[in-house]
């Protein structure tokens, strides 16, 4: 194992979407405001990802709120293959418009669910090297949009 290649994070329910986030050093706690998890995120020197953000099955913002909380999201999931094609072609979208570094994420809940994509990205020193390597690194996908459960 390399420890040093551990990103400890966590996913938050709040009131309105679900939030990850990244680089934290304590527990999330749930049923929050969205402002109030990101900002706690942010003092703990974290990231904040918004995963399947326009998914319609699974807990998500309303577009308006992800626009109203952009100052506050570094990470917007653009490919989740749970998610079906049209949620991931409007996520990218949005975070082209939004400015935002885009993701791939595999939503794996077990074993048989990892590799299905993922991300390559070079060797990082911090929560901000790791945004700005994120911006550049390489998605891969190797299962199709919407190919698998719902939650």
């Amino acid at each position: 194992m390399a420890p040093e290649l551990t990103i400890v994070g966590e996913e938050a329910k709040t009131r309105e979407g679900e939030v990850i986030g990244l680089f934290i050093t304590g527990r999330l706690v749930p049923y929050l405001p969205p402002e109030e998890v990101m900002d706690v995120i942010h003092e703990m020197g974290g990231l904040t990802y918004l995963p399947h953000p326009l998914d319609r099955h699974r807990a998500h913002f309303r577009l308006e709120r992800v626009v109203e909380l952009a100052d506050r999201i570094d990470i917007i999931e653009t490919y989740n293959p749970w998610c079906d094609a049209a949620a991931n072609t409007a996520a990218a979208a949005l975070a082209a418009d939004l400015g935002k570094v885009a993701a791939t994420g595999s939503d794996a809940h077990g074993i048989r669910e990892l590799g299905r994509s993922w991300m390559e990205i070079d060797e990082y020193r911090d929560p901000k090297d790791f945004l700005e390597k994120l911006r550049h690194a390489r998605h891969v996908v190797t299962s199709n949009s919407g190919s698998g459960r719902r939650a």
